[in-house]
């Protein structure tokens, strides 16, 4: 048998597996649930004119392996978005206060505590510990304006990862500069020594580096999972050790929350922030939630000197308008609202939501998740073959337990641009990490295991084009 007849039988294999496993997901049901662009469409620079009459074929929609980045969107997202404007269109201001007996919705009152309740178990919280609210970077600046308290005990520096999300170095740079200090000496960024080109930090690096700046630490601020790699940080662990030293610990999980299960209450978690455009597919910008400890939230012995707003205000005398009464807050994290929550955001963020309850929750979408990262890992070890195997490596974390629904590749120098361009020509969209990393996230709400192979038969062409076009530029130029 030639190597070409072998691989050709290697990937057939691979195709007739996957589709027995398609067949037998208990969870194939949701992909149903989003509208998954076709080829033509990414392809296209024009608007679509109306939905065609017949649903295209399976082979014409794309691999979207890109949910980290921006999650696809959910059919009854139009639906829930009309009945929103339908409201708003037939009874105006009324819609804040009145039910409609045949609408889903709640009224807009009671939208962002319903949004809530949806999203607590996501997050392993109580109801009253989550608010849907503001945006990721706007939640950690209150979050840190709450509980970011430099001169307590002489603390004042924030640790925080050097190859974290560039937002959330600012904030911590620039909330550091509101108190006054120096980031160059209250701002301590963790590499990993044993890893620096990837950055992939093991708990016991982060344990050692909290160790050593504990006496004068005030805040820890770290992602669930690091958008860069994919690996998922052992949270329970870190913020244990975190306490033990009297840190206040933040958690970003921009990449974590609809990822990965949670338990932010019984972890002991003091607080988080998180968007919601990624894994939970409200839509791009759409709005962001923040977790608060029921310890350390208004009212509580710990609770912190937060920002007030009229939207965090008792709702019983939110619209009373009397100043002198005073401030008194929503129990719980939704006293840390400030303006009314954008209503159009939260209906489309609820939509999603939905279509989590009726998955069952994070516990079976995690292990379908498992296996779809499972299986994308070991095909791009017995698909591709050399020399395009030795063109790539997997950054991300083998343990299935230290990583989410993302693997990251490094790739050779030189290849980024012409990969992203040909898998961008089959139909296969995923994020790349300039110079040389590409990301891929099969979300198992809508990626199949199909989409796994599809990408690897994908990835190994652009990787031999890739080559032929690096080494043809290279001799031309000698």
């Amino acid at each position: 048998m030639t190597e070409s007849s072998a691989t050709n039988s290697v990937l057939l294999d691979a195709k007739t597996r996957a589709e027995a496993l398609d067949r037998d997901d208990p969870l194939a049901f949701t992909q149903n649930e989003f509208n998954i662009p076709s080829k033509a469409q990414i392809a296209s620079t024009r608007l679509p004119g109306p939905a065609p009459t017949e649903p295209g074929r399976e082979d014409d929609k794309c691999v979207y392996l890109c949910g980290n980045s921006l999650g696809l969107q959910p059919k009854r997202t139009q639906t829930r978005l009309s009945q929103y404007l339908s409201t708003w269109a037939t009874q105006g201001v009324q819609g804040h206060f009145k039910p409609l007996d045949d609408s889903p919705l709640p009224t807009w009152l009671d939208a962002d505590e319903r949004a809530s309740q949806l999203i607590a178990p996501i997050v392993g919280a109580l109801p009253a510990e989550v608010a849907v609210m503001q945006t990721l970077t706007a939640n950690l600046h209150l979050l840190m304006s709450a509980f970011y308290r430099p001169d307590i005990n002489g603390k004042h520096k924030i640790i925080l990862e050097r190859k974290a999300f560039p937002s959330d170095h600012f904030a911590v740079e620039t909330q550091i500069r509101h108190h006054g200090l120096d980031p160059s000496t209250s701002m301590i960024t963790l590499s990993s020594p044993s890893s620096p080109e990837d950055n992939v930090l093991t708990t016991s690096e982060i344990l050692a580096a909290i160790d050593a700046h504990a006496a004068d630490t005030a805040l820890l601020l770290l992602p669930g999972i690091q958008y860069y790699t994919g690996q998922l940080l052992d949270i329970p662990t870190i913020t244990a050790h975190a306490h033990s030293h009297g840190i206040f610990v933040i958690w970003d999980l921009a990449h974590a929350v609809g990822n990965v299960p949670l338990s932010l209450h019984d972890w002991d978690v003091d607080a988080a922030a998180w968007c919601s455009y990624k894994y939970l597919n409200s839509g791009p910008g759409c709005i962001g939630g923040l977790f608060v400890h029921e310890r350390n939230a208004p009212g509580a012995p710990q609770a912190g000197n937060r920002l007030a707003g009229w939207w965090g205000n008792d709702k019983a005398t939110r619209f009373a308008m009397d100043t002198e009464a005073g401030f008194h807050a929503v129990g719980g994290a939704a006293g840390f609202q400030l303006s009314n929550p954008s209503i159009l955001d939260i209906t489309s963020l609820s939509a999603s939501l939905e279509i989590f309850h009726e998955a069952g929750g994070m516990a079976p979408l995690r292990e379908k998740s498992l296996r779809l990262t499972g299986l994308l890992e070991e095909l791009l070890q017995s698909l591709i073959t050399e020399p395009e195997r030795a063109l790539f490596r997997i950054i991300t974390p083998r343990d299935p337990s230290q990583r989410g629904a993302q693997l990251s590749l490094m790739l050779a120098p030189g290849l980024l641009l012409a990969v992203m361009r040909e898998l961008e020509r089959k139909g296969v969209i995923v994020d790349e990490r300039k110079p040389d990393v590409i990301r891929v996230a099969p979300a198992p709400l809508y990626n199949t295991f199909a989409d796994c192979v599809a990408f690897v038969e994908a990835f190994g062409e652009a990787l031999a084009v890739a080559k032929r076009e690096r080494d043809g530029e290279g001799k031309s130029r000698g």
